[in-house]
């Protein structure tokens, strides 16, 4: 029932959304496959329930799928497609060698294949599993528009030029969002993503060691955070460990992030560049107060619907795909 409400609630956000963007998100619709495949979004939840279920920590990573997904070439799935002989693919750049949940993909894939074959596209499947993902960790829902097709392409390099980087700061993220027709408060939004998952050691070392010449470690973040990291993180070539993004809360979604980011312990130095721009700290300390967990939610959902859009490909253009990993 309440996420009956909630869905009635935030149709017409989403209407309002689409109507807004580009021609290509415009064609997405809530109920896309209301004919074609119209138990799509209920096979996937029951999948996803499975899948949490057995495994709590992926929630993140599937949710980090579906960004390092729009941020190259769109919400297309080219993340999913395996490298091949003379290409080498998204999944294989540098910062995606960390990313995980591949396997749940091909199963909630495999599972709509078989009630309804050649239908539901890869790059719609993982925008509902990523909803769905921060939906089963206690976190907001949004309507899924629906009717995104497959990219045939998957570059390494355009990967590792076009992703936010983890020692990003706010020039530069505002940057990578902008291209992508985000704006600030969806670049400090998006970010409290980080309250589910884990991070390997690499993406924050450079903060705990060498950091500058005046500085062994950077100042920006608190010294006793930094003490507790290194006893984790025993080098920047460390690759092994794992550190939660948001301690004590990592497979919830909560507004707990914030908190941490308040008290200069957000883990990357995209976290810490949030307190150097007057609009993005603003934003952090009004959620870290604990008093707008509810405004989070919504403006959360209001940001996915908006990330989800981006350079979609709609109608004619390229592929449903079989199998995730491969173009058909």
């Amino acid at each position: 029932m309440a996420i009956k409400s909630c869905l009635v609630l935030l149709l017409p956000l989403a209407l309002l959304l689409l109507s807004g963007s580009s021609p290509a998100a415009a064609q997405l619709e809530v109920g896309y496959y209301s004919k074609t495949c119209p138990n799509v979004e209920a096979i996937v939840r029951e999948e996803m329930e499975k899948i949490i279920s057995a495994a709590p920590s992926l929630a993140g990573p599937l949710l980090r799928l579906h960004f390092h997904d729009c941020f190259v070439r769109g919400c297309d799935a080219s993340v999913l497609l395996n490298s091949t002989e003379g290409n080498m693919a998204e999944r294989d750049a540098k910062p995606n060698k960390s990313l995980r949940g591949f396997g749940s993909v091909d199963r909630v894939k495999a599972k709509l294949e078989a009630a309804c074959p050649n239908t539901v596209s890869c790059a719609d499947v993982l925008t509902i599993m990523a909803r769905d993902a921060v939906v089963l960790a206690k976190g907001p829902f949004w309507p899924v528009a629906l009717g995104r097709r497959d990219g045939r392409v998957s570059s390494a390099t355009e990967a590792a030029n076009n992703l936010p980087p983890a020692f990003g700061d706010i020039p530069l993220l505002t940057k990578i969002f902008a291209a992508n027709g985000l704006n600030l408060k969806d670049l400090v939004v998006l970010s409290g993503a980080h309250t589910l998952g884990t991070a390997h050691c690499p993406s924050y070392a450079s903060r705990l060691y060498n950091f500058s010449g005046a500085y062994s470690a950077d100042p920006t973040l608190d010294s006793e955070y930094a003490d507790r990291l290194r006893t984790r993180c025993k080098s920047v070539d460390d690759t092994a460990m794992l550190s939660e993004m948001d301690p004590g809360s990592y497979k919830t979604f909560d507004t707990s992030y914030y908190r941490h980011v308040a008290k200069r312990r957000g883990l990357f130095q995209s976290d810490a560049a949030l307190l150097t721009d007057a609009t993005t700290r603003e934003y952090v300390q009004r959620i870290a107060t604990g008093k707008f967990d509810d405004v989070f939610f919504k403006d959360f959902g209001e940001s996915m619907i908006k990330m989800g859009n981006v350079g979609v490909l709609t109608g004619a253009e390229d592929e449903i795909r079989k199998k995730c990993y491969i173009v058909n």
